[in-house]
């Protein structure tokens, strides 16, 4: 949903004004949208061995920058100590107050995932989508060819949430938009031994997702209460990495330096997460991981293609409003 609107973002649109001639507009399908609810929560008692169990191998300290409108963002993945880690572009935990926002932007070549901590956020596309997401709730995006959207705040304070940018493959770039919006009380959800998970994409604790993720993804939240121990399996040739909400906690090695809110840990290969809470307060993370792409990633704001020529192609397809973009000149998201 969200672009970062970086330097860079503000350097594309001005190349595009400069190096382009404006042009009439054509039509743009419509996304398509899917709402999703499958509610499950279980109880459930089960011990896990991992053979490679995975060791905490970075760890980045998300520091508060602006982006959009006014708008706060505590970005990870993203910045240049950890520019990606594929699939992953980017990892926003933002904090928003109206009027502050993230008015109208573009998205080419990768998807959008964003999960609402706290308040409510509004989003509006150019295909006539529009609606609201409150707390808990999941919006999965498929920006695919192109969208044109805007994220604005809907409440009075602190609108709170994550946003994760997930990379398509080369075969997936170019195919139509689509959402996946699930609300916070169909998201699956499962207890075990004092931790709790809500599972947006993947498996935990026997409980699936219905999300549908065309890039393999697993996406978890889990609060582990004191004194309390996760095993969370990962597919051993995927990357992952864990970022802490609230309080802290022990990752890897039960021998490890404790982790605080607001780091990134990367994480290494191996089938399995052991997490220990030994703080006298809950301990609440998001556990992601997805199977790497191995292609290239070349990026201009929020463009993501494999190749400089792509990304050119993008800018001119943006700016003449062509190949997904048809109607990128003719709409303005509604105040």
């Amino acid at each position: 949903m969200r672009l970062r609107y970086s330097p860079i973002y503000s350097s594309l649109l001005s190349n595009l004004s400069s190096s382009f001639k404006q042009t009439s507009l054509l039509c743009n399908p419509k996304a398509k949208i899917f709402l999703l609810r499958s509610q499950t929560k279980r109880t459930i008692m089960s011990a896990v061995n991992f053979e490679k169990p995975r060791q905490v191998i970075k760890k980045v300290l998300a520091n508060s920058q602006e982006e959009g409108v006014g708008a706060n963002v505590r970005r990870s993945i993203g910045r240049p100590e950890l520019r990606n880690l594929d699939p992953f572009l980017l990892l926003d935990e933002f904090e928003v107050s109206a009027p502050a926002g993230f008015p109208d932007h573009p998205h080419r070549g990768f998807e959008t995932v964003t999960y609402m901590l706290h308040g409510s956020f509004t989003h509006q596309d150019f295909a006539g989508h529009k609606g609201t997401i409150g707390t808990g709730d999941v919006q999965w995006m498929t920006a695919g060819r192109g969208i044109v959207h805007s994220e604005m705040p809907a409440g009075e304070g602190i609108q709170k949430g994550l946003q994760l940018w997930i990379n398509l493959s080369s075969k997936d770039k170019m195919i139509e938009p689509r959402y996946q919006e699930l609300q916070s009380k169909d998201i699956s959800q499962a207890e075990k031994d004092g931790v709790e998970v809500r599972i947006i994409a993947g498996e935990a604790f026997g409980v699936q997702s219905p999300v549908y993720t065309r890039t393999p993804t697993m996406y978890m939240d889990f609060t582990v209460k004191p004194g309390a121990k996760l095993q969370q399996p990962i597919s051993e040739n995927w990357n992952s990495f864990v970022y802490i909400l609230e309080g802290e906690g022990v990752f890897g090695s039960e021998d490890s330096s404790p982790a605080a809110s607001h780091y990134c840990l990367v994480l290494s290969p191996g089938d399995g997460l052991n997490v220990w809470n030994k703080s006298a307060k809950p301990l609440r993370f998001v556990l992601v991981g997805g199977q790497p792409l191995n292609e290239p990633v070349v990026q201009h704001g929020p463009f993501v293609m494999n190749t400089r020529a792509e990304i050119q192609k993008t800018m001119e397809d943006y700016y003449f409003g062509r190949n997904g973009f048809e109607m990128a000149k003719q709409w303005n998201s509604q105040k």
